[in-house]
């Protein structure tokens, strides 16, 4: 009989942001610019603690493209990590430079405005996220489920390499989380 998944005799299985790691260093994507979000926490203090990648803010995803787009066309893969609602500022960069000059930038959104969301200006930008993506041409998937995770990110940074275009990682709740709504004072 061999151990099912919840059994105690089964390997523990990695969590998400580990398994974005690992798919990062097997795929040699070592830069990683990011906004800071509470959702990503976890695989942002992981590219801080791992000397294989070079992890800092940037002050706007605007920025951290362009900072990926230089790695990239210096050799260096990278990846920029923004929540959703700073998806809503990047058209214009992705359209001009990415997606123009064939770059293979690689952007990685803990996604936001679904599924309770709480604040009205996320569940705005998400409903353009993936509208945007299609209108510039970007691969992107949406994980939602830990045994996919690798899969995905590997084949999506895999793909953006071999045809030199951007592409999108989208961290669904279901895979994170997400952020809890604030809670609200008893009546």
């Amino acid at each position: 009989m061999t151990p099912s998944a919840g059994s105690a005799d089964a390997p523990p299985r990695a969590a998400w942001h580990e398994t974005v790691v690992e798919a990062f260093k097997a795929n040699e994507v070592r830069l990683i610019p990011y906004v800071p979000d509470n959702v990503l926490k976890p695989l942002i203090a992981a590219v801080h603690a791992d000397p294989f990648f070079t992890a800092f803010p940037a002050a706007r995803e605007e920025e951290a493209v362009g900072i990926v787009a230089g790695g990239c066309m210096a050799g260096v893969r990278g990846a920029v990590l923004m929540q959703t609602s700073g998806f809503a500022t990047l058209a214009n960069v992705l359209a001009s430079l990415p997606c123009a000059f064939q770059i293979p930038v690689l952007l990685v959104v803990s996604e936001r405005g679904t599924l309770g969301e709480f604040n009205l200006g996320q569940a705005m930008v998400w409903r353009t996220m993936r509208p945007v993506l299609e209108a510039l041409g970007m691969e992107h998937h949406t994980i939602t489920r830990l045994d996919e995770c690798g899969f995905v990110c590997d084949r999506a940074i895999k793909q953006a390499v071999a045809t030199q275009q951007p592409a999108a990682l989208i961290l669904s709740p279901l895979l994170t989380g997400g952020k809890a709504p604030a809670r609200q004072a008893d009546a």
